[in-house]
């Protein structure tokens, strides 16, 4: 083949570039159904604004959801639920003694208690009440979350296999203790779409407690693996900028802007002709909406009209940017709009030492934002159709590691058993489920594994779990994988 050749391809036409490039052809009614189902006459039908056409929920649901969206109230490094929400006073009368071998039953410890010759039981040493008609027992670190246990369900019976912070926040967050798989929004995105074409249907807020420190937190939790890239989290920031990249250069006006993006649009439209690359459609969907959330976002972000009773609601912090109390506001704005999948994650929860320093300022730090959440949201009249969860990747160990002291100990990662809460559409309210040993380290009744909790999510969302499927490389995945069931004791 000479060069000349190789600049003539156009000229010669094979049966696939027939059926792609004909305004009749099979390949474009398809291509065309994709892209666009209206364009060719089909039935208007709930086809997702933002969702993947090619999704299999893209006819909708695979039944009726009882929630329309998610708050996920993460808490980086493990809350101790010793101290917030697990009461075992049995454990003062055994002070300082060694943790029974018949309680540990021979399970793995981490690195860093591996080696010590005693495991000295360490009670809480913050007080205990029952609070509301269900009965609910809560520490009195969280004086405003007691004021609404009538509305949680608290799980007491959430275990891991991970033992160590990122493989453990990886596996609540992708369903997977190795990285690259997507997160449980960009799973959700990917299946329903989103009800504000102006706005990403899966946003993220970060906000780190007092003094620094904590668990490095990487984009990749809230990443799309797999899935087309505009599946991902979008995160928020504090201050001017709230998505970075968003605002024209200077001396760019938004007409510009928008001529150059059809112009933009129509080479990318010319390209996925040739290569057939959904990714291509990705990058064309991810610019139409860069261009809308120019508005959009400033429009969310700003507080100025949220009355001074709001404010109150959440607390002082609630008027700093960035803190956990401002973004549980700027959750509730967001889901107001119908955003599908709101991420939060606040960190600072890793209490090796020094528990009795950090865990108070931690509880104060979240306490009133998240009971504020749960409470805007029911007078509102959202609650019924939002779900929020509050709870961190696992437990925490009722021994101390290292020496225990009267005012200064701390507690080593536990993944047998821990505590998150749940409220809102399709949760049976004032529940707690789930029951640990005296010594709140081996479950007893209800297991829950963090693929019946990622099940139960994706089934009040109306989602099958075993049914919203990806292939890569050769297989089909899901966020479950090949696990998890269901935990219908939990719904109402």
């Amino acid at each position: 083949m000479s060069m000349s050749d190789c600049h003539q391809y156009h000229e010669h036409y094979t049966r696939r570039d027939f059926l792609t490039k004909t305004s009749l052809g099979l390949g474009a009614i398809t291509l065309g159904h994709l892209l666009d189902p209206l364009l060719l006459g089909a039935k208007a039908g709930p086809v997702p604004l933002v969702g993947h056409p090619t999704s299999p929920l893209v006819g909708g649901p695979h039944f009726a959801p009882k929630v329309k969206r998610v708050i996920y109230l993460f808490q980086s490094g493990a809350p101790s639920q010793v101290d917030l929400f697990d009461h075992k006073p049995e454990l003062r009368a055994l002070q300082g003694q060694d943790l029974p071998p018949s309680v540990r039953q021979g399970q793995r410890l981490t690195g860093m208690s591996a080696g010590q010759k005693q495991l000295p039981i360490a009670a809480s040493p913050y007080n205990f009440q029952q609070f509301g008609q269900s009965g609910a027992w809560v520490s009195d670190l969280l004086p405003y979350t007691s004021k609404i246990v009538d509305e949680l369900c608290f799980i007491k019976s959430m275990y891991t296999e991970a033992i160590n912070h990122d493989p453990a926040v990886t596996f609540v967050q992708t369903g997977s203790q190795q990285p690259g798989r997507p997160s449980i929004g960009s799973w959700i995105s990917y299946g329903l779409g989103s009800d504000n074409e102006n706005l990403p249907a899966f946003c993220v807020l970060l906000s780190q407690g007092s003094g620094g420190g904590g668990q490095p937190l990487y984009d990749r939790l809230w990443g799309n693996g797999f899935l087309p890239s505009h599946h991902q989290g979008v995160q928020f920031r504090a201050g001017k900028d709230a998505v970075l990249y968003l605002g024209n250069p200077a001396g760019i006006s938004a007409e510009s802007r928008a001529n150059q993006l059809e112009h933009l649009k129509k080479l990318q439209e010319d390209q996925f002709e040739e290569e057939q690359d959904p990714e291509i459609q990705a990058k064309i969907a991810q610019y139409e909406m860069a261009f809308r959330m120019q508005t959009s976002v400033p429009e969310t972000m700003d507080l100025s009209d949220e009355p001074d009773h709001i404010f109150e609601l959440y607390g002082p912090d609630s008027r700093v940017p960035g803190t956990f109390a401002a973004n549980c506001l700027l959750a509730r704005r967001l889901v107001e709009r119908d955003v599908k999948f709101v991420q939060l994650y606040h960190r600072g929860w890793d209490h090796h030492g020094n528990l009795p320093g950090q865990i108070p300022r931690l509880s104060r730090q979240t306490d009133q934002g998240s009971a504020a959440l749960v409470m805007d949201l029911k007078q509102r009249g959202l609650l019924d159709d939002t779900l929020v969860i509050w709870g961190g990747e696992f437990g925490r160990t009722t021994y101390s590691q290292g020496k225990l002291r009267p005012d200064n100990f701390g507690r080593d990662h536990h993944p047998r058993c821990f505590t998150i809460w749940m409220a809102g559409g399709g949760i049976k309210k004032g529940l707690t489920y789930g029951l640990t040993d005296d010594f709140s380290y081996n479950i007893l009744k209800d297991p829950v594994h963090v693929h019946d909790f990622q099940a139960t999510l994706m089934h009040l969302l109306g989602v099958d779990h075993e049914k919203l499927t990806y292939k890569h490389q050769g297989r089909r995945f899901r966020l479950t994988d090949v696990h998890g069931k269901v935990v219908r004791d939990i719904l109402s």
